[in-house]
């Protein structure tokens, strides 16, 4: 094996402590002879959600080699709320050490820029890769793979049980809901996210008529199991099509049979350069996170792609509808908009309104004929949010996951990390509270005059009385947490770097391999150096003038293994969005270096 750079790892800090270990503290020199990755995520990033997926077979493998610490590292100020990474920690079944980090001091400490950053410690407490992204988890099996083969004869691995812990576990009817739907018949059927089912309520939303699947996560009709299952819709022939988010598929469930049927989806995660249409069981998903029934279809918020899809059940096929998978606010013409991580829908006769989380925004989707286009009410990009009422062109929202449409037209939003039921007034253009202290609603449905929340962190459906009048709160505004990078005027040199891992070599039988797209916010930051291209590092130019902005930077490379006696050899893509805020200063860096995979020199 290739000698490699002896860094040694920085220690673990975080002043909202530990969770997973049995409120023992842990550090460096306890996890001396073991491999270490650190998860560098935090809970509203849906490519952070992948990457836990991806892990979980490389940490049951290696269990008694391997330790996994996820270092929770938040971007909204919800996610720094410490009992609010608790949550997320049992929601998303992590099952390995994690650590509480809302002062971002150990990500300042190993250089993060971006949401998810997998770093390997080798057991002698050095630095031996850094990779950034999804895709990474075949790289990653084949250097710990390296790594017990090293450290087993020097003697410095240390096998054994790991320092994980698991939490007592709570007996509640529901454990972190997702969405809730009425049934025709009025009781209410809700996605039990993390018990991987479906439970269908009576109409008072308390008890518990039926429970639909195994409970454990799992991808099979008969007998029913599902993986943290989201939205749901109602198709006109009485059966629901159910978001299947963490097996990247679509499946129907019939109340009146309790038959479910996969209809969508190969069970793997849609990437890069795969197919955006077709036969739905030839087409891959991306964590579908909610559904609704608008112009004849079923259309998916494909959170993973920063998408909207559709499903059309007559033809059973699939195809993309909206969004270019660059992660953003921008409106126009359906094919060229950008969203991030749409996450609610609901439909109208000529508009679909959406939750796109990840920008705080309110948008839609209208129809004129065949023809859609994408608007925004309130909401301006990635990096604003808040809590502030009044119009809608100064309103903030703060990672809202769901929108019902109202009676008089307007629409209410969950606005799930200010654990408040909002507002949108279309004739007024006003944003309003409705109710507060909530506890991260990411749905709601209208029974009669009321309004039924899902209350998801309080594991619960909450009955409201429509209000006439709204709430009154105190208006905050807020910005991302992460610092700015200082860079020099003029020529900035993007250098993403991307080392082909062991074994494996870039694929280049049909072309370049590697693909870069650079813009930012605002537009005008850059003079030079925005658009497509292939090669990973690019001159950029900085417009005069411009003193801070947002670097807008998606990279991604396609490896394949390395052996001339395997005709078809498998193949990997790395990929990952940063949005790196800079600040331009007298004296600042000319270079910015992002680690795809590898080390930067």
């Amino acid at each position: 094996m290739a000698p490699r750079a002896r860094v040694r790892a920085p220690e673990l800090i975080g002043t909202g402590g530990w969770l997973n270990t049995g409120d023992n503290d842990l550090t460096l020199a306890d996890l001396r002879g073991r491999i270490v990755i650190l998860d560098f995520w935090t809970f509203c990033c849906v490519n952070c959600l992948h990457v836990l997926d991806e892990l979980r077979e490389l940490e049951e493998k290696h269990r008694d080699t391997l330790v996994i610490i996820g270092v929770h590292s938040p971007k909204f100020v919800h996610e720094a709320d410490h009992q609010a990474v608790v949550d997320a920690v049992e929601r998303y079944g992590v099952h390995h050490p994690v650590l509480d980090d809302p002062d971002l001091a150990t990500w300042k400490q190993y250089a993060v820029r971006a949401w998810p950053t997998l770093v390997v410690i080798d057991p002698e407490g050095y630095i031996v890769a850094q990779h950034a992204g999804e895709g990474h988890a075949h790289a990653l099996a084949t250097l710990v793979a390296e790594l017990e083969a090293e450290h087993g004869p020097k003697g410095t691995l240390r096998r054994g049980d790991g320092p994980y812990v698991a939490p007592e576990p709570v007996a509640t009817d529901l454990r972190f809901p997702g969405k809730a739907l009425r049934l025709p018949s009025g009781n209410l059927l809700v996605t039990d996210t993390t018990r991987h089912q479906l439970v269908e309520l009576e109409a008072d939303g308390e008890s518990v008529v039926r429970r639909v699947g195994s409970g454990e996560r799992g991808f099979t009709d008969t007998p029913a199991s599902f993986n943290e299952p989201q939205g749901l819709t109602l198709l006109p022939d009485g059966t629901v099509v159910v978001a299947d988010t963490v097996n990247h598929a679509l499946r129907v469930y019939d109340p009146a049979t309790g038959a479910v049927t996969t209809v969508a989806g190969t069970g793997r995660q849609w990437m890069q350069g795969s197919p955006t249409s077709g036969p739905a069981f030839d087409v891959a998903l991306s964590s579908p996170w909610d559904v609704a029934w608008f112009a004849d279809r079923v259309w998916i918020a494909m959170a993973g792609v920063h998408q909207l899809w559709t499903y059309d059940p007559a033809t059973r096929t699939v195809e993309a509808a909206a969004g270019t998978t660059n992660e953003g606010l921008v409106d126009g013409p359906a094919a060229e908009a950008w969203f991030a991580q749409p996450s609610g829908l609901a439909a109208t006769e000529d508009r679909l309104w959406l939750a796109d989380a990840e920008t705080s925004a309110l948008r839609w989707v209208e129809r004129d004929g065949d023809v859609f286009a994408v608007r925004t009410a309130v909401g301006t990009g990635l990096f604003d949010f808040g809590h502030r009422d009044g119009d809608a062109a100064q309103a903030l929202l703060q990672h809202p996951l769901g929108v019902t449409v109202l009676p008089d037209g307007s629409v209410a939003v969950c606005d799930t990390y200010n654990h408040a039921l909002r507002r949108y007034d279309p004739a007024t253009g006003e944003v309003t509270t409705l109710a507060t202290d909530l506890r991260e609603p990411s749905d709601a449905v209208l029974v009669d005059d009321d309004i039924v929340v899902v209350e998801s962190a309080r594991h619960r459906l909450t009955r409201l009385r429509l209000p006439e009048e709204a709430v009154r709160v105190e208006s905050v505004a807020h910005r991302t947490r992460r610092e700015a990078t200082d860079v020099a005027p003029g020529t900035l040199l993007l250098d993403v770097v991307f080392q082909a891992p062991a074994g494996q070599k870039l694929d280049t039988r049909y072309g370049p391999s590697t693909r870069l797209i650079v813009s930012s916010t605002p537009p005008g930051l850059l003079a030079q150096g925005a658009g497509q291209g292939t090669d990973l590092r690019r001159e950029l130019v900085l417009a005069d003038g411009e003193s801070e902005g947002v670097l807008h930077v998606s990279a991604m490379a396609a490896s394949c293994d390395d052996d001339p006696a395997n005709e078809y050899p498998a193949c990997h893509v790395h990929q990952q969005d940063w949005g790196v805020p800079v600040r331009v200063v007298a004296g600042g860096a000319g270079r910015l270096p992002l680690v795809l995979a590898g080390f930067d020199g």
